[in-house]
């Protein structure tokens, strides 16, 4: 029974165990009642209207990401119900009266609030969850005369009430979530392009100041205007392999950002911010709590043809998986590595395990902080990885490439 619902895997595989356990405790139950209190016919339809129409109910929860669609099954599992109320009281019985499954109606209630909640259409969806809250209500009629048939329509309709009211709110808050997510890959974007307008006018304005100078030597120096032309065309190159990244973009803030050539600089300054209040005249105590970073920068990174773009998204990643450390597990060490190889640039951030419990590590549990990272990054045909280390640490790779 898998879900769009907006907890972590570890716990939709919980409430999926304990979903199932309830599921057979109450079946178990209704064993027990046909077994200790018989109620018998000359057949055997009172056993598998008790015993089987549950299990069929329940099956309707099981894949559905697989056909038949959860809108066919909630139709299905409604009209079936209906149908065997209103049989159920032509059935002759020896003694007694006709029995419901409570395995049948908590079944329903449960697909009540999967139909709600990921039914694409909202009409599809609250008409089928009104017509199974139909089903289940009226459950109680198929034990005929019985005075108490009232009083069980009346608590099964708070039950449909209930959980359809919870599918009602699971469906808004993943409708928030989905909407968060897109809003802040947007924003992640717009900051990209924002860069690359930066870099884009830097590179123009280069461009300029070369062409002058060519322009001002080619008579007294002609030697020296080749290697301005070359200049001029790499230049070129490379504002439009950023301009070719620069799409609808409105620059709506001056800020201060990163400038080509300083990359390994601004990285060395977020390390060292990272790790300014663990001093070498702080106590022991304080130097746990802060944590530490060191920046390792390989021989290979160094000397990597880095675009402009690729430049920033990797101060981006850096700055970001740090703030991460520091909000998620304070008093670890964290250790911030570039390497690279003829293909990839990969730039890890590895930290310890927190001294103290923090909040979750964004990304890694339904927050956003890692979503608009990984949008900035796959903007540039790159990746990004992030995951639980051994020992309860965390890691966070972005690859980008370098042709």
């Amino acid at each position: 029974m898998e879900s769009d619902l907006p907890f972590s895997a570890r716990a939709q595989r919980l409430i999926t165990v304990g979903l199932c356990a309830v599921f057979v405790l109450v079946w178990l139950l209704d064993l027990s009642r046909l077994v200790y209190k018989p109620v018998l016919t000359d057949s055997t339809t009172v056993w598998l209207t008790t015993l089987g129409s549950g299990p069929l109910a329940v099956a309707a929860l099981l894949r559905t990401d697989r056909r038949p669609s959860l809108a066919w099954r909630a139709g299905i599992a409604a009209v079936l119900s209906l149908a065997l109320t209103v049989w159920a009281p032509s059935i002759p019985y020896r003694q007694g009266t006709a029995q419901w499954g409570t395995l049948e109606s908590l079944g329903l209630l449960v697909l009540i609030t999967y139909t709600v909640l990921r039914v694409a259409r909202p009409s599809a969806a609250f008409g089928l969850g009104a017509a199974l809250g139909v089903s289940v209500i009226v459950q109680p009629l198929r034990v005929g005369d019985d005075p108490r048939t009232l009083g069980s329509c009346f608590v099964l309709l708070i039950c449909v009430v209930a959980f359809t009211s919870l599918g009602a709110y699971l469906r808004l808050q993943h409708a928030r979530r989905a909407r968060t997510i897109v809003e802040v890959r947007h924003g992640e974007r717009l900051e990209l392009a924002r860069d690359l307008h930066d870099f884009v006018a830097h590179h123009i304005t280069g461009m300029i100041v070369q062409a002058n100078a060519a322009l001002a030597v080619h008579e007294t120096a002609p030697e020296k205007v080749e290697p301005i032309l070359r200049n001029i065309a790499r230049s070129g190159s490379e504002t439009l392999s950023s301009m070719r990244r620069l799409v609808h973009v409105l620059r709506e803030e001056e800020r201060a950002g990163l400038r080509p050539g300083e990359l390994f600089t601004e990285l060395g300054r977020l390390v060292s911010d990272f790790s300014a209040t663990a001093t070498a005249t702080a106590s022991e105590a304080v130097r746990r709590e802060a944590g530490e970073a060191r920046l390792d920068v390989s021989a290979a990174a160094r000397t990597a043809p880095l675009t402009p773009e690729v430049e920033t998204s990797v101060h981006r990643v850096v700055q970001e998986t740090l703030t991460n450390v520091r909000r998620h597990a304070p008093g670890t060490d964290a250790r911030v590595r570039l390497d690279a190889d003829h293909e990839w640039l990969r730039v890890t951030t590895v930290n310890t395990a927190p001294v103290r419990r923090g909040s979750p590590p964004a990304g890694g549990r339904g927050g956003f902080g890692l979503v608009g990272l990984r949008e900035r990054v796959e903007a540039l045909d790159g990746k990004l990885d992030a995951g639980p280390e051994p020992g309860g640490g965390w890691r966070t790779t972005a690859s980008f490439p370098l042709n």
